[in-house]
């Protein structure tokens, strides 16, 4: 029955004109579902309402909700932006959860919004096939979200797969990229974008950088995809603005009033963990680095490259110090103890950036791991411990997958080809964008051995193309529960497989 039918029968019926307000004003669920932060049998379910409301979680292992159960989770108040999370525990391994969101609001507890509706698949301790999807880079460049398009179609095209989870490698937002109504391409043809306020200006406050993540879920194909795969959520640069690192200052940008990048990414990390559904560390709740075992034939381990770096630099270093700074001391402690327990048969690192890709930053110096050809310096140090660690202790069937340089590719890294040699030869599979500019190809630095494998795009494209010329990609992984055979595939807009590599384990 329609809204004001109900309504005008009601009112028929002689209902009090005290009770009609409140059933034309429910709660309203603003921005959809997701779920994400997998573990055997736990879950994270994240939300958001349009007010202050009680987040009510139930869940079944059946599509009928005939064996749900009912949860209260918490408030969701205007210190969080209004958004809510509930640690979903005590679910059944190996399961496929159901599970519907809805909001008592707090000023009449009679009054609650219609339900949401998602899914999940639960790790199961038996081997079985498994299959995640990964990618990054959303809403950059000026492509936003374009209806005559389609949305973020790419979104759909990897739901169709039906993946068990989503690596999202990074640049979730563009905090530092405008969005304008129109953009008029090279052949005269318009990219028109949804817009709004936040998106109007770089992103300083608060609510300028929840603003991002509140335009990114304004998208039908995404809010769908996050209704049906959990996401396990990384950060980049573009949370924040482009190659940031601690203690930069933005004195010479006249777009940005707040000159501290620490101050501008204190913020942002409280938006991205306000709007991602990331388990929170009850001893360190802002880290963003993790790690999680997808039962007998899956470990992956979540990077952060920006926390933790040191300054970008000419990169040429010879001794690690505070300049080399990548991921930080603590984060390569725990990488390494998560890869010396793991019994895993699969290893995947999820890198926010590649490792062999030269990434320039201005004045001459470099962004991500790679600098120039020759022997390890610079950043490239923490590499080269992390990759003699794997090697002494014959850690085998170590996957890098990563993102950041707006498109698709695989690297074969091999000791044989490489100044650098104390090492087991790795594949680093490179995806993305999913909505954003299109560059590159870029070139490699030879340090760790890199072989280019396969490129998606024409060698000498130019720069910043449009998602209408279709140059957009995504990554999937599927394991074979029966062989364990990993195999990577690299896909286009339309989920059209380009790029194919089976990997026996060893």
């Amino acid at each position: 029955m329609k809204r004001r039918d109900f309504l005008r029968i009601s009112s028929a019926a002689g209902a009090s004109p005290a009770i009609l307000p409140w059933l034309q004003s429910r709660p309203r669920i603003t921005h959809g579902v997701q779920s994400g932060d997998i573990t055997a049998n736990r879950a994270i379910i994240w939300s958001r309402v349009d007010r202050p409301a009680q987040m009510i979680v139930e869940y079944a292992t059946r599509e009928s909700f005939t064996d749900s159960r009912r949860i209260v989770g918490p408030a969701a108040l205007e210190t969080s932006d209004l958004t809510a999370r509930l640690d979903l525990g005590g679910l059944p391994r190996g399961q496929r959860i159901f599970y519907r969101v809805s909001f008592e609001d707090l000023d009449n507890r009679r009054v609650t919004s219609e339900p949401v509706t998602g899914s999940f698949q639960l790790p199961s301790n038996r081997k079985r096939d498994l299959t995640f999807v990964w990618g990054g880079d959303v809403c950059g460049q000026g492509w936003g979200i374009n209806p005559d398009f389609g949305g973020m179609k790419i979104f759909e095209s990897m739901r169709r797969l039906k993946p068990d989870f989503f690596i999202h490698s990074g640049d979730t937002i563009y905090a530092d990229n405008v969005i304008v109504p129109e953009v008029t391409l090279e052949n005269g043809r318009k990219w028109r974008n949804l817009t709004s306020p936040e998106k109007s200006k770089v992103a300083e406050t608060l609510d300028e950088f929840r603003g991002n993540y509140r335009y990114n879920l304004l998208d039908e194909p995404l809010r769908r995809f996050n209704a049906e795969v959990p996401i396990l959520a990384q950060w980049d640069d573009h949370e924040v603005l482009n190659n940031w690192y601690p203690g930069k200052r933005m004195d010479d940008d006249p777009r940005y009033s707040v000159k501290s990048v620490d101050l501008l990414a204190a913020r942002a990390r409280r938006a991205f963990l306000d709007y991602l559904p990331l388990r929170h560390d009850r001893d360190d709740p802002e880290r963003i680095y993790r790690g999680f075992s997808w039962g007998p034939s899956l470990e992956v381990l979540m990077l952060d490259e920006r926390s933790y770096r040191g300054p970008n630099t000419s990169n040429q270093q010879t001794v690690l110090n505070d300049e080399t700074a990548f991921l930080g001391t603590g984060q390569i402690e725990w990488i390494k103890d998560r890869l010396r327990r793991s019994t895993a048969t699969w290893k995947v690192i999820a890198s926010d950036m590649p490792i062999g890709l030269i990434v320039g930053d201005a004045g001459g110096r470099f962004e991500a791991v790679a600098n120039i050809d020759g022997p390890p310096c610079g950043r490239e140090l923490e590499i080269a411990e992390l990759l003699r660690f794997i090697k002494r202790n014959a850690i085998h069937n170590v996957v890098w997958v990563t993102a950041d340089v707006h498109y698709a590719a695989a690297h074969h890294y091999d000791p044989q080809r490489a100044r650098f040699t104390d090492f087991l030869p790795f594949w680093e599979f490179v995806a993305g964008p999913l909505n954003a500019g299109t560059f590159g190809p870029g070139r490699m630095d030879d340090t760790f051995g890199p072989k280019v494998e396969f490129v998606s795009i024409p060698k000498g494209m130019k720069g910043n193309r449009s998602p209408l010329e279709g140059y957009q990609f995504f990554g999937a992984v599927r394991i074979e529960g029966t062989t364990g055979i990993l195999t990577v595939s690299l896909h286009d807009l339309e989920g059209r497989e380009l790029f194919r590599k089976m990997l026996s384990p060893q």
